[in-house]
């Protein structure tokens, strides 16, 4: 008989599974936090009357077809066309500031379509990971001297996205842009001076926030105003490009005394109550008081706040497995971004992992008081159907990053 005819059947099993042009691991895992949001939006929602967990349901599926769709392209042709798909991106932003702006909340963050809110800032973040990848992966890195030209593109690519995002307003979203990028500038072996530099000016910006959010409560108090009633009124006096709004989220967290107890301070503290009274293994399904009466808001309870909910009903073991899920698909993100056939790929898969880590800490963060509550949704989890199609088409991005890595 052949040498091939005698090689152990093992061995020509494990040969095809490591040359596998997919990778079940994000999908079975993104499978699963879609099908506990379903169920998690209803029960945030069962008696409110609301079919949001149906809409849900229909945006899952797009999303998958959005998912298989982008997943097998070759991700190398957006190192192509990296220019269009920023422009996309910058063009989608600057409609959402005009007139066809749908406002919502005091925020224009939407397109209105008519059959439903598109959120363009979800296409911004594909749009500049695309951007900053391409520029890191066509040239090369070295000291800060040598890579000024690199670092103008990418502030470049970066800044004029995020003003848009700004002024919708919408800090949280624009917020998640910085971490990538570092990340992206980190792992390109830019000189370490430069992040020393940068976390060094990120400490002064913290510091000039406290001072001005310190000014804005001796302001209020002094005059006697409502943190809540009179939004607005301190924003002449400051030189910060800050909201009263956004004001009254920082001061809730480091001093939430201060704040109406029906006022910022309030979805916080109805945060903080469900998930402690979660305990182990939750209240049951649907049986969390805080969102069934109202306390934890419907408004937030089934997008921002569903890992409240969720850590209500299911306890800490729940909480635990939903982190489980996360901690799976960042890792293995980040596997894929050490498998890639090339230095544009791993950038990419890097990239979207950390926008994943980003959305995660911070949801979960502001949920359980670690941080000031910024409304940054949950991937998979947060009712939402642009910010859900977007979380599949990035991870479609790493799963194309997968079938075209280097092994091939």
């Amino acid at each position: 008989m052949s040498q091939t005819n005698n090689q152990h059947p093992v061995s020509g099993i494990v040969r095809l599974a490591s040359q596998s042009r997919f990778d079940p691991i994000n999908p079975l895992a993104m499978a699963l936090l879609c099908l506990i949001g379903v169920f998690f939006i209803y029960s945030a929602q069962v008696y409110a009357g609301n079919t949001q967990y149906f809409k849900q349901l229909v945006w899952i599926g797009m999303g998958s077809v959005a998912y298989v769709v982008v997943a097998r392209i070759d991700y190398k042709i957006f190192l192509t066309y990296s220019h269009y798909v920023w422009a996309l991106a910058i063009i989608l932003l600057l409609i959402v500031l005009s007139p066809l702006g749908a406002a919502r909340g005091g925020s224009q963050r939407w397109i209105d379509l008519g059959v439903f809110l598109f959120q363009p800032v979800a296409t911004a973040k594909f749009g500049v990971l695309i951007m900053a990848a391409s520029i890191l992966a066509r040239s090369e890195i070295g000291s800060i001297r040598e890579s000024l030209q690199v670092l103008g593109k990418m502030a470049l690519a970066v800044s004029i996205p995020m003003f848009l995002i700004l002024l919708q307003p919408d800090l949280g979203s624009a917020l998640v842009l910085p971490p990538m990028i570092f990340s992206l500038l980190f792992v390109s072996n830019l000189a370490k001076r430069f992040f020393v530099t940068a976390i060094a000016l990120f400490m002064l910006l913290l510091s000039v926030v406290a001072v001005d959010v310190y000014s804005y409560n001796r302001f209020m108090e002094a005059n006697n105003l409502s943190f809540t009633n009179d939004k607005g009124a301190y924003e002449p006096h400051s030189l910060l490009p800050l909201h009263d709004y956004q004001r009254n989220r920082i001061l809730s967290f480091v001093a939430p005394d201060q704040i109406e107890p029906m006022g910022i301070g309030w979805n916080l503290r109805q945060s903080l109550i469900s998930v402690g009274s979660g305990g182990l293994i939750g209240k049951g399904w649907t049986e969390g008081t805080q969102a069934k009466l109202g306390y934890l808001p419907r408004g937030v309870a089934h997008n921002d706040f569903i890992f409240s909910v969720l850590a209500e009903e299911k306890g800490f073991l729940g909480s635990v497995t939903v982190l489980g899920l996360f901690g799976l698909i960042l890792g293995n993100g980040i596997r894929i971004a050490g498998m890639a056939r090339d230095r544009f790929g791993m950038l990419l898969a890097l990239g979207v992992t950390v926008i994943f880590a980003v959305h995660v800490f911070v949801n979960i963060a502001m949920t359980i008081g670690l941080i000031p509550i910024t409304g940054l949704p949950l991937p998979f989890l947060s009712y939402g159907g642009s910010f859900l199609l977007s979380c599949c088409i990035l991870q479609g991005l790493v799963q194309s990053v997968y079938r075209f890595r280097k092994d091939f």
